[in-house]
């Protein structure tokens, strides 16, 4: 039985992790260690009602304050892990102690990816990923404001959306022709749009940034395409990478983030990982993905738990869900599709109210919603069948999904 488990990096994986190892009966040291100075948080507010100033940061703690102390998990925040040297089974933080471990988990999710676009240093130009860069963009929030929002993906989406919720004036530049287009594709993408505008954004679309510019301050944005922005602030969500800088010199296999198996476990002999970091096996598409969402974290830190600890569990095979708010309107999606060829609708994209499923050669890959989150989720069996539906019934809204979902399963 291991003597010492410890954690690098606090967030949603780490910290379902930390509770995990104790909830199994661990009695060793565990020890947590986040770069932040914070408890594990969920994430999700930031873009959204945290953003708006509608719930405190203490709403957004995956546990009580008092939870790490009175179970024993040692709270290592405000420390920087620098490196990994798993011949010696140690972890080296930046103060340059050593801390030796039996089984490490390493959970250090992932950093936005800082584009090489001139005057991205300057003041008021702003990207989001910790409480305290959300904090560093609400003190620039005030009624008739302007702000430019670089990227429209689902971050970029729902901060447009916060900040016309919140009364500032917005512009945002995506270099696609519809929002989201690559994670939902053009017919979905053109809902989020008109979506948008309809709340007084405006979208400069298939075009990009050339530079921000101003003396200390931005004072405008200008893209390739020649348009001049005057703004007093910006916020640029361009993508995020995987933190996989602590394993460099260990021979783990890295690609596309930390590569692991179905229960968590890298190639180093010791060594586990999860969360947004990791690149796990999933049976059900037969492939490695890497999820960046805060729901997988947390189931997968779970697993990662159990792993350390020696104990057999079912491969990890959560279907990817995760949702998004946006101007009121909750927008779910689950399943993974990275090829389709046909967008089957249930209900009305017009009024924004609908089940749209993700098919190839019959199959169902995928499925998002808007306003019909229950029925999303009653679609993920259809997902994990993996069988052919026919386009009708899935259409029809008298059918029901979960016996659709019950038919599809039993032939499997």
């Amino acid at each position: 039985m291991p003597q010492t488990l410890a954690i690098v990096g606090a967030g949603p994986a780490g910290g379902s992790a930390a509770a995990a190892l104790r909830r199994e009966g661990f009695e060793g040291r565990v020890i947590l260690i986040g770069a932040e100075p914070h408890p594990p948080y969920e994430r999700p507010p930031l873009s959204k009602e945290y953003l708006r100033g509608e719930t405190s940061f203490e709403q957004a703690l995956l546990q009580p304050s008092g939870f790490y102390r009175e179970n024993g998990i040692e709270a290592w925040f405000g420390v920087r892990a620098t490196r990994v040297d798993a011949a010696r089974r140690e972890v080296e933080l930046e103060n340059g102690e050593r801390l030796a471990y039996d089984g490490l988990l390493i959970a250090t999710g992932a950093r936005n990816r800082r584009p090489a676009i001139p005057g991205l240093g300057l003041g008021g130009v702003h990207q989001l990923r910790t409480v305290a860069d959300c904090d560093r963009i609400r003190q620039e929030i005030a009624p008739g404001r302007r702000a430019v929002v670089v990227g429209m993906g689902f971050i970029g989406s729902e901060v447009a959306a916060s900040l016309r919720q919140s009364g500032v004036e917005v512009t945002v530049v995506d270099r696609n022709e519809v929002p989201l287009r690559r994670a939902l594709g053009r017919e979905v993408g053109r809902v989020i749009e008109e979506l948008h505008r309809d709340h007084g954004a405006e979208l400069i679309l298939e075009d990009a940034v050339a530079a921000f510019e101003g003396r200390e301050r931005v004072e405008r944005v200008t893209t390739r395409g020649g348009r001049r922005i005057g703004c007093d602030f910006v916020v640029v969500g361009l993508g995020a990478e995987p933190v996989t800088d602590l394993l460099a010199e260990t021979g783990a296999k890295i690609q596309n983030g930390i590569v692991v198996d179905e229960h968590c476990r890298t190639s180093v002999e010791g060594v586990y990982a999860a969360g947004d970091v990791a690149n796990h096996y999933h049976p059900t598409f037969g492939r490695h993905i890497r999820t960046e969402h805060w729901q997988n974290a947390l189931r997968q830190g779970s697993v990662a738990a159990r792993s350390m600890l020696g104990k057999k569990s079912a491969p990890y095979e959560e279907i990817p869900w995760f949702w998004s708010d946006q101007y009121g309107h909750n927008l779910q999606y689950a399943g993974l599709h990275t090829e389709w060829d046909e967008l089957v609708v249930r209900g009305s994209m017009r009024e924004r109210d609908f089940l749209a499923f993700y098919r190839k050669d019959g199959r169902v890959l995928a499925a998002v919603a808007i306003g019909r989150g229950r029925e999303l989720r009653r679609s993920i069996p259809l997902i994990k069948a993996r069988e052919r539906v026919e386009a009708a019934k899935l259409r029809d809204p008298d059918v029901d999904l979960r016996a659709l979902a019950g038919a599809a399963g039993s032939r499997r």
